[in-house]
């Protein structure tokens, strides 16, 4: 029991965390390969949706319709991966977003639109 309550700490923290983030990358940054604090809030989400897929969903919709541009990212991004038509309705629904977003890959930070960035994604799939 005492380790459901960790687990569910665990995934709130992670996604108070990933509500407010500024920037999207899904690895390290700059020449040391840092870990941005979000890139670690979704890594953690990720994991706990193996388990928890319900649960995690929730959070998903709640961070796609309240969430910072980045997180709006990020939880598409994570609904795809639970279940793929709803990740491409989350993206469809994101694609007219003029809200701006940043990017980091690498040492390579960029800007866009969460809907470019949408757009993008649904062409990819």
């Amino acid at each position: 029991m005492f380790a459901m309550g960790r687990q569910h700490d665990e995934l709130a923290d992670a996604v108070a965390a990933l509500a407010d983030a500024e920037t999207v990358s899904f690895g390290g940054v700059g020449l040391a390969g840092t870990m941005l604090p979000e890139t670690e809030a979704y890594q953690r989400i990720e994991e706990v949706a193996a388990d928890r897929p319900d649960e995690v969903r929730g959070q998903l919709e709640r961070l796609l319709s309240a969430g910072s541009p980045a997180a709006r990212v990020y939880a598409a991004t994570l609904l795809e991966r639970l279940d793929p038509p709803a990740g491409r309705a989350a993206w469809a629904g994101l694609r007219a977003d003029p809200t701006q977003l940043h990017t980091a890959t690498g040492c390579v930070l960029d800007s866009t639109t969460v809907g470019e960035y949408a757009a993008n994604r649904l062409a990819e799939s």
